[in-house]
């Protein structure tokens, strides 16, 4: 096993996290947004999870799940270290484009919920 490639130069769209991930509102979003408000994140603060998100692609190994014409997309779960105290599974998702070096943050979610 080996890390995200590029992990120390990824790319996570802050609005991607606080419009998306932390977003009570957005079509898709709304549905993680519960999991991760009950882990101590928040919209308000979406620089805390930016930050743990990179602390996990740091320490966790990464798994590629395929090629496509856009590039690579890398799979990295692990554990949050979360604010409110939990250490969460998720799985965290990946691209690194063709041509380019370093991974972007396409997506995350819990590895189990019920």
């Amino acid at each position: 096993m080996a890390r995200l490639p590029g992990f120390h130069q990824a790319q996570i769209d802050r609005s991607k996290l606080s419009e998306y991930l932390l977003s009570d509102v957005h079509p898709v979003g709304r549905s993680k947004e519960l999991f991760f408000r009950l882990q101590g994140y928040s919209r308000r603060d979406p620089a805390r999870l930016e930050s743990d998100l990179r602390a996990l692609i740091a320490w966790s190994d990464a798994v590629s799940a395929g090629t496509s014409e856009y590039g690579t997309k890398y799979l990295v779960s692990g554990r949050l270290d979360a604010p409110a105290g939990r250490s969460p599974r998720i799985l965290t998702v990946w691209m690194v484009l063709t041509g380019e070096q370093h991974p972007r943050f396409v997506t995350a979610y819990p590895e189990s919920w019920p």
